[in-house]
């Protein structure tokens, strides 16, 4: 294993649920205002993932007054605090980019029903 390959291992988180594109996420983000922090949450349908070890990012698209708001994240970063998946959609696409054409009852995804 080369030096690389080692110093990513470090940095990589373990606690990270199992997701994938389609599925509604509740991402708790750390934000620095000065000295102080806080937890702020971003929900929404995750329409992207990209798979790449420590550099590992996604895409969360969510309508916010009636304009969408779309935000990449690093899987590993430390301003990722917790990734909960609220729900599991049924698609049938890796990249859901045709969700940003669509509004309304048009942009929903049918929940995968758990046996």
């Amino acid at each position: 294993m080369n030096i690389i390959n080692r110093l990513e291992m470090e940095h990589i988180k373990k606690n990270i649920p199992p997701f994938k594109a389609g599925d509604t996420l509740r991402v708790h983000v750390r934000i620095v205002e000065g000295d102080k922090q806080r937890i702020q949450l971003f929900q929404g349908v995750c329409i992207k993932r990209v798979n790449r070890g420590s550099g590992s990012t996604f895409t969360v698209r969510k309508i916010s007054n009636s304009v969408g708001v779309e935000r990449i994240f690093s899987l590993h970063s430390p301003a990722v605090d917790k990734i909960e998946r609220l729900a599991v959609g049924q698609v049938r696409r890796a990249k859901l980019y045709y969700l940003r054409n669509l509004y309304g009852k048009a942009a929903r995804i049918r929940e995968k029903r758990q046996a």
